[in-house]
Formats: structure tokens, sequence, C-alpha cells
């Protein structure tokens, strides 16, 4: 009876426990993309390449907008839209959800301030290696920096929403301070 109790206590430690997951390691290439994407409710055509023409990206993948973190996550990052602004830096959300939803989402948590991206195929997320471990139909919340021509310099993977904007604009003054002194 103890040994069952103990068995099921360790099973449900290790369901409760973040899931490891592994992203793109620092200096690898940023995979190309273009998807359908919505900013203030508006859809157009975004493409990697053509975002990192203009500076870095903060490409932030989510499980699935208006659900309470992502709604939260989105908020943040709409908050911090100047402060990337600042730093030369766009910010871009990706989840599976699709463009329609999208288009509400990108009006409601990301206040029109940023786009959010489609990827009902996970072509992006699969890419990126982004695809939650124990919901595959579904992003793991990974928030990462890409500097032109594009090359990851920084990822950050957690499912609470908390530290993604601190964490990628940290990285994006660090790069900035390190590119200034060369």
């Amino acid at each position: 009876m103890k040994k069952s109790a103990a068995a099921l206590s360790l099973i449900a430690a290790l369901w409760a426990a973040p899931a490891a997951h592994s992203a793109l390691p620092i200096g690898a290439p940023a995979p190309d993309f273009s998807t359908s994407a919505a900013m203030g409710g508006e859809v157009f055509r975004f493409s990697m390449a053509d975002a990192l023409r203009a500076g870095p990206v903060v490409l932030y993948f989510y499980p699935a907008a208006f659900t309470a973190g992502c709604t939260v996550e989105a908020h943040n990052f709409a908050e911090a839209t100047d402060q990337y602004r600042e730093l030369g830096a766009r910010v871009i959300g990706v989840s599976s959800d699709g463009i329609d939803v999208l288009q509400r989402f990108s009006v409601s948590a990301c206040q029109s301030k940023f786009a959010v991206a489609a990827d009902a195929d996970q072509r992006i997320m699969k890419a990126y290696d982004a695809v939650h471990d124990r919901n595959p139909e579904r992003a793991q919340r990974i928030s990462y920096v890409i500097v032109p021509p594009g090359r990851v310099i920084y990822s950050y993977t957690d499912s609470n929403p908390d530290r993604h904007v601190a964490n990628t604009l940290d990285a994006l003054r660090q790069w900035r301070q390190q590119k200034a002194q060369q």
C-alpha cells in the first residue's frame, strides 16, 4: 500500500513539474518563415526576413489566445512596446490559433501594439522547437531574441508568463551594449 502511494505521488510530482524542453541554441540560425498575422485587427503577411531587415525581432510562442496566462503575457508585451522600439526591436507572437481569433486578440490583449501570427499547421513551432511537450497542438511558452541577419542570441522557456518581457528586454540591452563596444 505504501509503495503504490509513493509511486502515485512520484507520478503526480512529475506530471506537475515543468516539462523539460529544448529551444533553439544560442547562436543558431533563426528559421525564416512567412505567415498570416494580425495587428490592430488588420490581417497582413508577416515575413521574418523582412522584419530582420529593420532590426532585432522578439519572437515569442504562446499556447492559445484568450487563455489567462497568454492574455497576461500579451498585455505585458504590449505595455513594453515603447521599450522594444527604443531598442530598435519589434515583437511578434505566434500560436496555433486561426487568424480570425488572432484578429480579435491583436486588438484586446495586444492592445493593437504588436502583431500575432497564425501557425495552424505548426510549421513555425516545429522549426523553432516550440511545440508543447504535453499538448502538441499548441505552442510551448518560449521567447527568442533574434538579431540581423537572423541569429538567435537569447531564448527563454517558462510556462509562467511573468519574466518573458523583462528577460528579452535585458537580452536586447546587453546585445546593444556589446554592439556599441565593438
